[in-house]
């Protein structure tokens, strides 16, 4: 009995040591217990009357963006570009209407050095990730400058022309990478923060937001270039991303990558989209494994049709093929314009748990894939051999 006694005098003795140290550390000033509970991430409010402790949401910006700054980039590009300046002519006889006329006008050379995008670094020894529409110019040379000035030439590019990501690769042996998250249990409404060059001209800006959707499928890419691609399964957030964003971290309260910023809509206000970052590091893993980006490609592209849509035509939910590639395996295969896929290797396609791009991406270069297609009223099977993305 003495022993159950002297055990309850020793439990309230640490339990009264505890409650004194937190009203001393909160009330007189202590730092006892800031190293596992920091002041200055709290903040109390009146609600009600109810006095209640909560995260303050810029505290948690700060400290993110001081870490994780040092590790995001700017890539720049330079590049000679040809201009047409067009001339006028005075020919009094070629025009009734008029003296002057437009003639063909002469061609120069221009110098293009600027800042165009941003990136971030994935591992100490320069392997940089950014989007493969920032560094599309084949005949072009890009830079990357890091937060302290320090300008890197671009060696070599590694481009994944399925999911709008390149990865740089530098003569570095000292960076700082970022932490990777998982972008698998986000949630919508989840807080982030993007950091990236804003316009191509202000670097390290930080913007904060929340997730506001997934699952999204967007158009990304440059259409002064003809190179535009159908991303599914994206993240859209409010977090503003302008022009020179694109590559850029999307960021968790931990300061953890969960996605790249990737596109913004044009034709919206506060809506902008990131490929999660799982998607990224299955891409590095394949390029750790292999030295390159061995995907799957098909060859088409394509509109999803979702459960609404597909009633409202009376035909079947899946992937209404807008385009087929020429020379693709999606042409190889006999796939068709017009056709709606709604099967790929035994997986149905309903744009909402598994899109199109999604399951090919399950499979392997040379994999021979089942695909059914909707066309002139009835259902067809063909047979598709993948083949690499180029």
């Amino acid at each position: 009995m003495r022993r159950i006694f002297l055990l309850i005098a020793v439990i309230l003795l640490f339990a009264g040591a505890l409650t004194g140290g937190a009203i001393g550390d909160r009330i007189f000033g202590s730092k006892l217990l800031d190293k596992w509970w920091p002041r200055e991430l709290l903040t109390t409010v009146n609600e009600g009357g109810t006095q209640r402790v909560v995260l303050r949401e810029e505290s948690v910006v700060t400290e993110v963006a001081e870490r994780v700054s040092p590790s995001v980039v700017t890539i720049g590009i330079k590049k000679t570009q040809i201009i047409r300046q067009p001339g006028i002519q005075f020919d009094p006889f070629s025009d009734p209407f008029g003296f002057f006329r437009q003639s063909p006008g002469q061609t120069q050379e221009q110098e293009v050095d600027q800042d165009i995008a941003t990136g971030f670094v994935l591992s100490k020894d320069g392997l940089i990730v950014t989007n493969k529409h920032v560094v599309d110019d084949t005949s072009a040379e890009y830079r990357v400058v890091t937060t302290d000035e320090k300008t890197y030439e671009v060696q070599r590019i590694y481009r994944d022309p399925t999911n709008d990501l390149a990865i740089l690769k530098i003569n570095a042996g000292d960076l700082k990478p970022v932490e990777l998250g998982d972008s698998e249990n986000l949630k919508v409404g989840q807080f982030v923060i993007a950091i990236g060059t804003a316009l191509g001209e202000f670097r390290s800006t930080v913007t904060t937001g929340v997730v506001s959707g997934l699952g999204r499928g967007i158009n990304a890419g440059s259409p002064f270039a003809g190179d535009v691609e159908r991303l599914d399964n994206v993240i859209q957030t409010d977090a503003a991303i302008n022009p020179g964003n694109s590559g850029g971290p999307l960021l968790n309260s931990s300061g953890q990558v969960i996605g790249v910023n990737t596109a913004v809509s044009a034709s919206g206000q506060n809506i902008g989209f990131a490929i999660p970052i799982n998607v990224v590091k299955e891409a590095v893993d394949n390029f750790n494994r292999t030295g390159q980006f061995n995907r799957p490609y098909l060859g088409v592209r394509y509109r999803i049709l979702d459960q609404r849509t597909a009633l409202m035509n009376e035909v079947p939910q899946g992937a209404f093929v807008q385009e087929v590639i020429a020379g693709s395996p999606a042409v190889k295969g006999g796939i068709e314009e017009g056709d709606i896929i709604t099967r790929l290797g035994g997986e149905k396609v309903n744009g909402s748990e598994e899109s199109l791009a999604s399951i090919i991406a399950k499979h392997k270069v040379g994999d021979k894939v089942e695909v059914e297609v909707y066309r002139e009223g009835e259902t067809r099977k063909l047979t598709v051999t993948l083949e690499e993305a180029r």
